[in-house]
């Protein structure tokens, strides 16, 4: 149950694309339009192909993730982060991860990256996911939609893998 005494963040999925650094754009506007904090949240799993008791992989998908939020939020916001911003790296699937962060959100905000046909149905896709299950309002910007904040997305995805 939501604690109505004070503002529930807005929460922005954000995994490095210039699609997640419009979306913390678009979600710093709407949480200083509510009045409430934002958060942005990135996540990590270890990858399919990788030994999970390798000692040196504890190092690598958390790490990485933690880069690109770090970039992400730089290219969002010139380095000068909201007063009421924070930002978590969190272990999980992004979707169950988002789903279940949905609960104690005002909103949710989530870059699209646009794959459409069969590489959407094959992939998935987080937005639609979220949009579908989320327990808050879910607003999704599109990769069209990066223009309007001067986002080009060809120089600005975020790659954090060396």
């Amino acid at each position: 149950m939501k604690n109505e005494s004070r503002p529930q963040p807005v929460i922005v999925g954000v995994d490095g694309s210039a699609c997640s650094v419009a979306a913390l754009a678009y979600g710093a506007n709407i949480a200083r339009a509510m009045d409430a904090p934002l958060e942005a949240i990135t996540t990590w799993t270890y990858p399919v192909l990788l030994d999970p008791f390798d000692p040196g992989l504890d190092r690598l998908p958390k790490k990485y993730a933690e880069l690109a939020a770090r970039n992400a939020i730089e290219a969002a916001f010139q380095g000068t982060p909201p007063a009421r911003f924070s930002h978590r790296v969190l272990p999980g699937p992004p979707r169950e991860v988002l789903v279940e962060l949905s609960d104690d959100a005002s909103m949710l905000v989530l870059g699209s990256h646009g794959h459409g046909g069969l590489v959407g149905l094959v992939l998935g896709s987080v937005s639609a996911a979220c949009a579908a299950h989320a327990r808050c309002p879910v607003l999704v910007v599109h990769e069209k939609d990066t223009a309007a904040l001067g986002v080009r997305s060809q120089e600005l995805i975020i790659d954090a893998a060396p």
